[in-house]
């Protein structure tokens, strides 16, 4: 039974070659389908790795909360008594450190909260100087995003409280001002002060993506970490580090924000007539780590309202949680990637009407060979497995052939659109799957009639 069968095959085959432009026309539906679900298939991975990426960036159940600065502030002064206007403005303290502890301390929700001050600045040993970007951080801001450790630790609650000359600084600076020595214990200089390595972060692949700004993603590699108490003391002003929330009322600790620069400013300011934006804000972002994610939108809330109520109602602040917005973007993608999808798998079905309407003019055509082959002892299960057989090896090549023009014109995607894409095992097999059963659905009909054809009435054809 075997061999009748194999014998079959080799019929099949043979009329395929006699026949190859035909059979080549015939193939290019599905070529062409199995290679466009596979790059569609390849763009949605490489869309959905990206966004994980991401989300390990920004960390997992983090809500970030950043300032607003206020346009108008330094000319609120000036322009309320020039034009009379006696009401009085609400005021409020900022974004600062007291807001890190009351979270910490009120809503329950919360894991882990890390303050972010950010100066840029120049690092420099012996005769190598390069910019960088200072962070002033709380202990708690490497297990927020997931940064490790190559060698060395990391700084903990008494360097932050004392504001010690410590700092854990990226690889890429490690490997830039350390090329041949060990870099822990020494000493680099970052804007004025000297501060000493206490540890070197372990090296990370940063996503380049249209979202990473907005999300808060930086390049840890090139960055040097301070605590942010280290930040406030040393590089900008002792008395914002030591200020309470009533010790706010005089007009010098008001305007006194980031630095001694903000006084000039405000004179320059209304000498000129222009505007300038003043930032009273002892810190430049909060980073709130939640313990599940279902407590996203409900810590969100009861943050507002607490930040609200803080900042005497003042909407100072802006509060964003990027794994949702990541996670409403990956939704978005994969609703894109369903259409695109659905078009590719259009491409399989119309190659697969293809090759039976090919089948049938083939059927039409060799009605003699039918009923030669039928009158020599061939039974119709035999005229129905060629004709079956001579769709399915079309198919099968044809997917093939797709599958390599899929891998390729996925690489090409990466290379020449900039996208992202990653080829599976899973989105192979699925489109050469696909082709398979469509010759074999599609090439059903044709052989089914082949095989119902009188001998007689074929040989008189």
């Amino acid at each position: 039974m075997f061999r009748r069968y194999f014998h079959d095959i080799i019929i099949a085959v043979e009329a395929i070659t006699a026949n190859k432009v035909k059979s080549v026309l015939t193939a290019l539906g599905i070529i062409f389908g199995v290679a466009a679900v596979i790059s569609m298939l390849a763009i949605g991975q490489g869309a959905q790795k990206e966004i994980l990426d991401q989300i390990k960036l920004v960390g997992v159940n983090n809500i970030i909360v950043e300032p607003i600065i206020d346009q108008s502030s330094s000319s609120s002064s000036s322009s309320s008594s020039d034009e009379g206007n006696k009401e009085t403005k609400k005021f409020s303290d900022g974004l600062n450190l007291l807001d890190v502890e009351a979270i910490k301390e009120v809503i329950p929700t919360v894991k882990a909260v890390s303050s972010e001050i950010q100066l840029n600045s120049f690092v420099q040993h012996n005769q190598i100087r390069r910019p960088t970007v200072l962070m002033g951080v709380s202990p708690s801001y490497f297990s927020l995003f997931n940064l490790s450790l190559e060698r060395g630790d990391l700084f903990n609650t008494i360097h932050e409280e004392s504001g010690q000359a410590v700092c854990v600084i990226g690889a890429n600076v490690a490997a830039l001002l350390f090329p041949a020595e060990n870099s822990l214990g020494q000493y680099i200089k970052v804007g004025h002060n000297w501060l000493r390595i206490i540890g070197i972060l372990r090296q990370r692949d940063v996503v380049v993506a249209s979202s990473s700004a907005g999300l808060g993603i930086s390049n840890t590699n090139d960055e040097v970490f301070i605590p942010s108490k280290t930040m406030l003391i040393r590089y900008l002003n002792r008395a914002i580090a030591n200020r309470k929330m009533g010790e706010v009322s005089s007009g010098m600790q008001v305007f006194m924000g980031r630095g001694m620069m903000i006084s000039s400013s405000l004179t320059t300011g209304s000498e000129s007539g222009t505007t300038e934006a003043v930032n009273y804000n002892q810190l430049d972002k909060l980073v709130v780590q939640v313990n599940k994610t279902e407590e996203l939108k409900t810590t969100t809330e009861i943050m507002t309202r607490m930040l609200m109520r803080r900042h005497n109602g003042v909407a100072d602040f802006k509060i964003t949680v990027p794994e949702l917005l990541l996670k409403q973007e990956q939704r978005t993608k994969d609703i894109f990637n369903i259409v695109l999808g659905a078009i590719a798998g259009i491409s399989l079905i119309v190659g697969g009407i293809g090759i039976m309407n090919i089948m049938l003019a083939s059927v039409m055509e060799r009605i003699r060979e039918i009923g030669t082959r039928q009158a020599i002892g061939a039974s119709r299960k035999d005229i129905v497995f060629q004709f079956l057989s001579e769709s399915t090896l079309i198919s099968i090549v044809g997917g093939l052939i797709g599958v390599v023009l899929g891998i390729i014109l996925s690489a090409m995607i990466t290379q020449f659109a900039n996208i992202k894409t990653i080829v599976t095992p899973f989105s192979v097999i699925i489109a050469f799957g696909v082709s398979a059963a469509v010759g074999i659905i599609f090439g059903y009909l044709p052989a089914k009639r082949a095989s119902e054809h009188d001998p007689v009435e074929s040989l008189r054809a």
